[in-house]
């Protein structure tokens, strides 16, 4: 059943629907009528109550877990809140100032990269995790050689001196004057790009006709620059802190479900491959539930945001992951802040 817009409840659906989110969200424990009917302001019966949770249940925007154990949020529910009624509780002056000091302190990126993690968990109360900056050297030289056998060697030189090589198989017949001819187009016209940039200005010049290479070189230009990038893109570094937090006083009652999540969390190249779906949103992500395939089954929620340096370029993604209850409001805004914050550091 599609998730019904706020726009749709009745004002006193709202109203009860929001007690009984952030009841949950508070606590982890449903929300009974009873409990409802003396929270202030809704001067409602139990009886009143309890035909608008049964609404709302029907509409697939509260459960009820037991017999007469009050309701809870089910994900749906819980998306329809974040999207359209929370309010969020930005970082207070001293909160942002504590994350920027802890930032700051003395030492090499990695620490402060440690650092980052330690106080997303810290903020969240669940496991914090930065996705390193990924290593893109602007290129100053490129070679191919040729291995025979239909393999060739591509060397990069970045301007920082590092030497890199990769091994291209592309089949018999290359002579030296096309590994020559390639060579000499990379390193003239990419020289002082990334490989991502390099990549796409190539590819959009031999689309115009603009290149000046033949068939077969831009075949060895094509091949020697898509195995550098996709090298680049298969080497994501996972820093993940704060696991410990999720073994709290409720999760001894869900065993099983931390059990899958810690499991879930050992698979880093999976946990980094859902943080790079966040890489080119404008803003913080919000995935709860099964919304992302890694965590269906452990039934948890990932709050990420990218961070960019003073170009406005993304390096990288962090964020927290937690049970579905967590303090969505007070979280979100405070993992975007120590986004920006980590990407001034970084520059």
């Amino acid at each position: 059943m599609p998730t019904p817009p706020v726009t749709e409840l009745t004002d006193r659906a709202r109203a009860i629907f929001r007690l009984v989110v952030e009841g949950y969200l508070d606590s982890g424990q449903p929300v009974g009528s009873k409990v409802l009917a003396g929270e202030g302001g809704l001067n409602l019966s139990p009886a009143s109550i309890r035909s608008v949770l049964a609404d709302l249940e029907a509409l697939g925007l509260l459960a009820a877990p037991h017999t007469s154990a009050g309701r809870m949020p089910t994900e749906s529910g819980l998306r329809l809140f974040v999207d359209g009624m929370m309010q969020v509780a930005e970082p207070t002056r001293e909160e942002r100032k504590a994350i920027e000091r802890r930032l700051a302190e003395p030492g090499p990126i990695e620490q402060a990269l440690e650092q980052t993690s330690a106080i997303l968990s810290d903020i969240s109360g669940a496991a914090g995790m930065v996705m390193v900056p990924r290593l893109e050297p602007r290129l100053a030289q490129f070679s191919l050689v040729n291995l025979g056998q239909g393999r060739l060697l591509a060397i990069l030189v970045g301007e920082d001196g590092a030497i890199e090589n990769r091994v291209v198989e592309l089949g018999e017949g290359v002579s030296p004057q096309l590994l020559e001819q390639a060579s000499n187009y990379i390193t003239a016209r990419l020289a002082g790009r990334t490989l991502p940039e390099a990549a796409a200005m190539m590819r959009s010049e031999i689309a115009s006709g603009r290149s000046q290479l033949d068939d077969a070189s831009r075949s060895l230009v094509e091949r020697g620059l898509a195995v550098w990038s996709e090298d680049a893109a298969q080497r994501p570094v996972l820093i993940v802190r704060g696991q410990a937090k999720l073994l709290d006083d409720t999760a001894l009652s869900d065993l099983e479900r931390v059990r899958s999540l810690l499991d879930d969390l050992e698979n880093k190249q999976s946990v980094a491959e859902l943080l790079e779906s966040a890489r080119e949103a404008e803003a913080t992500r919000i995935f709860i539930g099964s919304e992302n395939r890694l965590f269906a089954l452990s039934g948890s929620s990932v709050i990420a945001s990218p961070y960019r340096d003073r170009e406005g370029r993304v390096v990288g993604v962090l964020g927290v992951i937690g049970p579905t209850r967590l303090n969505y409001a007070r979280v979100v805004p405070m993992v975007d802040f120590t986004a920006r914050s980590l990407g001034k550091l970084i520059g």
